[in-house]
């Protein structure tokens, strides 16, 4: 049975540690990890963290423990990384719009490549010639994931080179003599359909035979995590028996097999973070009851981006009776994490908990308004531990150039 943590130790660590407060369960992590070796026991397969979803350190100390790879996709998350003993040869850079000027940086870290613009290709190409090999990123034209902004495999989207252009492609390697070791896509966030993946799995396999150095598929990440107790996640398991037998067929129709690389980063860690804010007030307005806590959108901007949905619970006072309120934040804007919203009843000082804020919640943080960043605690066999510092004003003014 997956890890919860107990209200008991979430007030805890508000009491120790102050609110607004992000918490991450070690277990959580941990049994989620398990599930993935479960499901693809039968495949050759490497797990890769996306670490946008949460950089902290020791986050991704307790990603390579369990043998995991870390994907990155700017130059410092590959530092953090490495600052967090991973070996090079398990990471991967998978930037986007980045200049050659952050290769070569990454190069020279001996980092695993993925490229996904044409132009930028022939340039490394140039430099490099077939002495070091890349990744392939490819836009597979397939719409997927649980929102227009996290779906990337698109037609009309930014990341990939598209498929139509795989002759460039081909084209750019005879000319320059780049080795393609790995061909990758990733369709987006959210994706709760298996055959999704298996469509994305089959149209790699059908351009292999153009690349004959190709030791790698890498079908990127995206699983479905569920946010409401109706949803759904991704059918792991059937995944990994779907995948297995569509490379046994491929296997006896060609002979080849290949390596395959996923990077999933919601999946690893949305579950295992709890948001605690605190209700500052209670305000009455004709039509609603709006509760203001102690944190906004500089802090989870999800609900307000994505329009995400987010469990809210009152743990002070969770056998009170149910009323409906607006939760609102302390942001000069309108930073409504929930609407009409039915919560136990809630009193000023109450302790409210946010569900799966453990992926691109303090990661997507700011300081807008001139508010600072929240304190992270990571809970291990029962024991907090603090593994990020709540910000103060120095912080803030840190960095500005004052006459």
């Amino acid at each position: 049975m997956d890890a919860v943590l107990s209200n008991e130790i979430l007030l805890q660590a508000v009491n120790e540690f102050g609110s607004p407060l992000y918490v991450y369960d070690d277990q959580r992590i941990r049994d989620q990890y398990g599930k993935l070796v479960s499901a693809f026991h039968r495949s050759d397969v490497r797990f890769f963290y996306a670490c946008k979803a949460l950089t902290n350190v020791n986050i991704l100390k307790i990603m390579h423990e369990l043998g995991s790879g870390i994907d990155c996709v700017s130059i410092n998350e590959v530092k953090l990384a490495i600052r967090a003993g991973v070996e090079p040869d398990k990471i991967i850079f998978t930037p986007n719009g980045v200049g050659l000027a952050e290769y070569l940086e990454a190069t020279a870290l001996n980092v695993h490549i993925n490229i996904d613009n044409l132009d930028l290709l022939q340039q490394f190409g140039r430099h490099f010639g077939s002495a070091y090999p890349v990744i392939i990123r490819l836009n597979p034209h397939i719409m997927a994931g649980g929102n227009i902004k996290i779906a990337t495999g698109h037609v009309d989207s930014k990341f990939g080179i598209s498929i139509d252009q795989i002759d460039q492609i081909i084209a750019i390697a005879k000319q320059t003599g780049v080795k393609v070791k790995g061909l990758h896509l990733h369709t987006g966030s959210e994706i709760k359909e298996v055959d999704v993946f298996i469509k994305g799995l089959e149209l790699i396999l059908e351009l292999t035979h153009h690349f004959p150095d190709l030791t790698v598929v890498d079908l990127g990440g995206g699983f479905k995590v569920p946010y409401k107790s109706e949803e759904k996640g991704t059918d792991m398991q059937l995944l990994g028996e779907k995948m297995a037998e569509t490379f046994a067929v491929f296997k006896q129709k060609t002979g080849r097999m290949f390596q395959v690389w996923f990077e999933p980063g919601k999946f690893l860690v949305s579950e295992c973070g709890y948001f605690l804010v605190k209700a500052n007030i209670l305000k009455q307005a004709p039509s609603r009851t709006f509760v203001g806590v102690d944190s906004g959108f500089n802090h989870l901007i999800r609900p307000m981006f994505y329009d995400a949905y987010h469990k809210i619970t009152n743990i002070s006072n969770p056998s009170g009776g149910l009323c409906t309120y607006n939760i609102v934040g302390n942001i000069c804007e309108t930073d409504t994490f929930a609407w009409d919203r039915e919560l136990n009843v809630v009193r000023a000082n109450d302790i409210l908990l946010f569900n799966n804020a453990g992926a691109y919640g303090f990661e997507m943080s700011s300081r807008f308004n001139s508010r600072c960043r929240p304190a992270e605690v990571l809970v291990k066999n029962g024991r907090l531990k603090l593994i990020r510092r709540r910000e103060t004003f120095d912080d803030v003014i840190a960095g500005q150039v004052i006459d």
